[in-house]
């Protein structure tokens, strides 16, 4: 087993952790020193010292970046083929729960391992926060229900290294890329529970509030930027049909047909990013005309309900009918018409 550690500006519970996974296992240790410049050149030396591994980015260049490094280097050297647990620097992953997360590894081929925090005791009110919001945007977008979405101890056997080697993001929004993205190429979640550990607060975190929240949350940004564009043209032609035929269900149909066309080629070559490693384009457009035939259906239904028998203005009327069918809509479009071929 080989556990990987990505480090930027780490301080003496780095060595800490290494001296304790020593002391109870066998694991080889693979350390990426992100970036943190000669003041931390003699503390990256005393892991060299003490059996590590450690590869050096002479820049800082982000977690993601720093965990493909080094899962490059493990599968390139064949290191361990019984598999990588990646854990943090700062000594809030405890060993042994690092060895638990690691013990299953061996007898799995197609799951990631997560080590879930229970978020109890002394737990930093904006972790809490933080945590339930990208839980609940997770579970909204994948339909999977993961008890800690920002958990950085995570166990991977060996033969999906290339998977997540070719995996977008270079900080933090690599981990959640690796989320969302694990259910279309064919790998299911295995959860572990593990203490939660905040060390002064989470003082020590590199985590940019703002900045690498929105890389975190940008597919869901991006399909919400695609849903509002797509909806501004099936909301402006759908009062212009209105306008000339005075019949609801010739605009509902005009304006979809337009709108949907939008929708469509946003999404495959800006938010699924859908142009290599994928179903063929006719197979996509007939998923994706199914799916855009069933909505017209559950649209005119809806609107035509709350418009003309509950008597609910139009517009308010296709506001409400837009955010009921949204889920929906990203959901299939993520998960069935544009998702990657497992493993391609």
């Amino acid at each position: 087993m080989t556990v990987l550690i990505p480090a930027f500006e780490p301080d003496e519970r780095l060595i800490k952790l290494i001296q304790e996974i020593k002391e109870k296992s066998d694991f080889n240790i693979v350390i990426v020193d992100d970036g943190s410049g000669f003041r931390f050149h003699s503390l990256f030396e005393d892991a060299r010292n003490n059996g590590c591994t450690v590869l050096t980015h002479e820049i800082n260049r982000g977690k993601g970046c720093a965990l493909k490094t080094g899962l490059s280097y493990i599968l390139d050297n064949h290191l361990d083929t019984s598999g990588v647990v990646t854990a943090d620097a700062d000594g809030q992953h405890l060993v042994d729960d690092i060895i638990r997360v690691a013990q299953p590894m061996p007898q799995l081929q197609e799951q990631i391992v997560l080590g879930v925090r229970k978020f109890v005791g002394n737990v930093p009110f904006k972790s809490i926060v933080g945590n339930a919001i990208t839980r609940a945007i997770f579970g909204l977008v994948s339909g999977e229900k993961i008890s800690d979405a920002q958990t950085g101890l995570r166990g991977f056997p060996f033969s999906i290294l290339p998977w997540l080697i070719s995996l977008e993001g270079e900080r933090f929004e690599y981990e959640m890329n690796m989320l969302l993205k694990a259910k279309s190429a064919g790998y299911q979640f295995k959860q572990i529970d593990i203490e939660t550990v905040y060390i002064a607060g989470n003082s020590s975190t590199h985590f940019r509030m703002i900045k690498d929240s929105i890389l975190v949350y940008l597919p869901f940004f991006k399909f919400c930027f695609t849903g509002i564009s797509s909806a501004v043209v099936d909301y402006v032609l759908l009062f212009v049909f209105q306008w000339m035929t005075n019949n609801l269900l010739i605009s509902v149909v005009a304006a979809r047909v337009a709108s949907s066309a939008v929708n469509y080629t946003i999404n495959r070559y800006f938010v699924f990013i859908s142009v290599k490693k994928a179903r063929k384009t006719s197979t996509q457009l007939i998923y994706y005309y199914i799916l855009v035939t069933i909505l017209l259906a559950i649209n005119y239904t809806l609107l035509r309900f709350l418009s003309q028998d509950l008597k609910i203005n139009l517009f308010l009327s296709k506001v409400l009918t837009e955010l009921a069918l949204f889920v929906i809509s990203y959901t299939v479009q993520h998960f069935v018409i544009f998702k990657k071929l497992a493993k391609a």
